[in-house]
């Protein structure tokens, strides 16, 4: 090929590098937003996002809770804890997103973006407007001290990005590359997604200290105002917000105040908002949601009750085991385990049987797995680890089903043969293993865990019947957080929300980097090259048809290791609030969250 090239003309030759450049170019020119597959769905003159109200008033307050505490207001480190709420409404990006599509990013502290032709670099031009909350304006050194300090310093969600960087360079008074060392096309994505914080605000002091003495200075349209450690805290509506009048940001951060308030458990966060407290909350059960709202405030049409759909996978919330634990190691013991926890019976009892359950990490969309042994492509990703695979991967799994009586006999049968099996028999009682130690274990929930604590006072009484010694361990928030970082547990509960685009947090979720590092979110201690293989395929491919394949592919791993003994899936998002609290009537694709209440919502007498 390189002979036939220097045989050409002088013509040909300079013919086809024009043609190369023109290309390149092409593939290369700055644009207003970038989508993970195909195009932007809105045009470089889009008026405003497609849920949101433009029109709608800056005014009133929303007074939501959580519960537990905080000790920090750096949400950023890995010591500490800060009111979670910070990260996404005090602080902003280079882009930001349409929460409408899968995963698409439009420009917000950046004009522009462009990519190289397989998304080898990216380069952000920032806008000469972007201001921090203080005033001062935001500049291509306060982008690059984020990325490097967050990538050394910050909280080890943000570590594993700056280790695929192979480069940042200014190649502008605004503009700024960021080349890649690792083929992965949704890093241009995730590069936008920082958050970009002052750096003259750090001059002479430690960023990964965490306390109430200082917290980083953002440019989002919320800044920190009151607070009491442990009871609330506020934030304020900056009337000065540098980015009111963009496009993404039109219709958006509507009220001039966001409280929270601190419980120590959701029943007396619920009963605080049917006291006036709170001005709106959201109900998880579905059976109190249909009974528990019945009261004078409701009947007279003071508090309204919405009901606000999503098409997101359902992800995965339930209890985990941790395989750190030699308890856990063994496949047919989590199983068992997953037996024993009677959950038609238990979801009768707790939420009247109104909620469904989580089938599969990715169920209720088109990334879940099918039922059945795996078939095209997604048998032709799992092949080469057939040897290495949990058992029912490739010829298929579902979770156990009990006939919904509290006996559960059928499924307690099944349990104490893979017991067996797993070298692990009763004794007077007692299961033990063939060494004699005693099957026992703790479930770390935080103090005042509602539901997810009927839960396990209910699995509980069946492991008895299997001779196991469990029991619930409740520690407050602080302890809670400190020892699910150190893996300081045996069973814990787990919620991993999944978008209609996953992507690079999947390796944070499952990947074998995370199994020793303190702060990752691999709480199961999960070791699978088959899982980080379909997470490698998943990034870094440009065909929609073998993304599906690949997140298929996962879900089969992750649901047949039996890592997680799923509960039920939320889907709809249950939200009461007083009637001054409006909302869009367009819901976004991905249904609820910070970026729908409170973001925006408004407050109108």
């Amino acid at each position: 090929m390189r002979s036939v090239f220097f045989q050409a003309t002088a013509w040909v030759c300079g013919g086809f590098f024009a043609l190369m450049l023109t290309s390149d170019r092409a593939m290369a020119e700055p644009s207003h937003g970038i989508a993970m597959y195909g195009e932007p769905a809105l045009p470089p003159d889009f008026v405003s996002l497609p849920y949101v109200n433009p029109e709608a008033p800056k005014s009133g307050r929303v007074v939501t809770g959580n519960t537990g505490g905080f000790d920090s207001l750096h949400p950023f480190i890995f010591k500490g804890t800060a009111p979670w709420q910070l990260r996404f409404l005090a602080y902003e990006s280079l882009m930001g997103r349409n929460w409408d599509e899968p995963f698409t990013l439009y420009g917000l502290l950046a004009e522009s973006i462009e990519t190289g032709p397989n998304r080898e670099w990216v380069e952000f031009t920032l806008r000469e407007e972007a201001r921090f909350s203080d005033g001062s304006p935001v500049t291509l050194e306060d982008v690059i001290w984020s990325y490097e300090t967050l990538g050394r310093e910050g909280h080890p969600r943000y570590r594993g990005f700056m280790s695929q960087v192979e480069s940042l360079t200014r190649t502008g008074p605004r503009s700024l590359r960021i080349t890649f060392n690792t083929a992965n096309r949704e890093l241009a994505l995730i590069a936008g997604l920082r958050p970009i914080l002052k750096k003259a605000q750090w001059e002479g002091r430690s960023f990964d200290q965490s306390g109430f003495d200082i917290a980083p200075i953002g440019s989002a349209a919320y800044v920190i105002g009151e607070y009491e450690p442990n009871r609330y805290i506020t934030l304020k509506r900056n009337p000065d917000y540098w980015g009111r009048d963009l496009p993404l940001q039109r219709g958006t951060a509507n009220l001039d105040e966001i409280r929270i308030e601190f419980f120590a458990d959701d029943t007396v966060l619920k009963e605080a908002f049917k006291a006036g407290v709170l001005n709106v909350v959201r109900e998880n059960n579905a059976n109190k949601w249909d009974t528990a709202y019945d009261y004078p405030a409701m009947q007279r049409g003071d508090v309204l009750k919405a009901e606000i759909q999503d098409g997101k996978p359902t992800g995965i919330t339930g209890f985990v085991m941790n395989t750190r634990d030699p308890l856990f190691a063994d496949w047919r013991v989590r199983e068992a385990l997953i037996l024993a926890f009677n959950f038609e019976f238990m979801n009768d009892v707790v939420t009247g049987g109104a909620q469904r359950r989580i089938t599969s990490y990715f169920s209720g969309s088109e990334l879940g797995m099918t039922h059945g042994p795996a078939e095209g492509r997604v048998a032709e990703l799992l092949a080469p680890f057939a040897a290495e695979l949990p058992s029912g991967t490739l010829e298929g799994y579902a979770l156990p089903v009990s006939d919904g009586t509290k006996r559960n006999r059928s499924n307690l049968r099944k349990a104490i043969k893979l017991l067996a099996e797993a070298g692990w028999s009763a004794n007077d009682g007692t299961l033990k293993s063939a060494d004699g130690q005693e099957f026992a274990f703790k479930i770390l929930l935080p103090t005042g865990a509602g539901e997810l604590l009927a839960f396990a006072n209910i699995y509980i009484q069946a492991l008895e019947r299997l001779g196991i010694n469990a029991e619930v361990e409740s520690v407050d928030n602080a302890q809670y957080f400190a020892r699910q970082n150190e893996f300081d547990f045996q069973m814990t509960d787990i919620r991993r929300g999944f978008s209609l685009s996953p992507g690079n947090e999947q390796m944070l979720y499952w990947g074998s980097d995370g199994i020793n590092t303190p702060g990752s979110r691999n709480l199961m201690g999960m070791n699978s090259p088959a899982a980080e293989a379909m997470i490698k395929t998943m990034v870094g491919t440009d065909d929609k048809a073998e993304f599906i394949a690949a997140t298929r592919a996962l879900d089969r791993i992750l649901t047949a290791g039996r890592y997680v003994i799923p509960t039920y899936a939320f889907g709809t998002s249950r939200i009461a609030h007083v009637k001054e609290l409006k909302y869009p009537t367009h819901i976004p694709i991905n249904g609820d969250g910070y970026w729908f209440m409170p973001d925006v919502w408004w407050y109108e007498n």
